[in-house]
């Protein structure tokens, strides 16, 4: 079992700079992957960044160029640093966690942290 617990999500203005957290209760290492998610109301979840344990790293044609995804493996946390915020941006944003364990694959999720930002 994994837990993951989001933080760092608020209210900024567009053009501001937010940095999410989520601190897991394993080794991010033991994940084969790690990604932010977001969803905006009315819309689907949609993947914003990916980060794997060889530490490859995948964004979304929307937040390139301003979003980057790290971890910080003695901390069990990933990041999401956001800048250049604009109001479309604003979702509640979710971390997930894929693991292989005994043979089988587990995901699992945070509780999401809301992002807001303002015009």
């Amino acid at each position: 079992q994994v837990q993951l617990v989001e933080s760092g999500g608020g209210l900024v203005q567009a053009g501001g700079s937010l940095r999410l957290s989520c601190a897991s209760s394993r080794s991010i290492f033991s994940s084969q992957s790690m990604g932010w998610y977001r969803q905006a109301p009315g819309k689907k979840r949609e993947l914003v960044a990916l980060i794997t344990n060889s530490r490859s790293t995948n964004y979304a044609d929307s937040v390139k160029g301003r979003f980057t995804i790290s971890g910080d493996y003695a901390k069990n946390t990933v990041y999401l640093q956001m800048n250049s915020l604009k109001p479309e941006d604003t979702a509640v944003y979710y971390c997930k966690a894929n693991r292989l364990h005994n043979g089988q694959m587990y995901s699992y999720w945070g509780q999401g942290t809301q992002v807001t930002v303002s015009s």
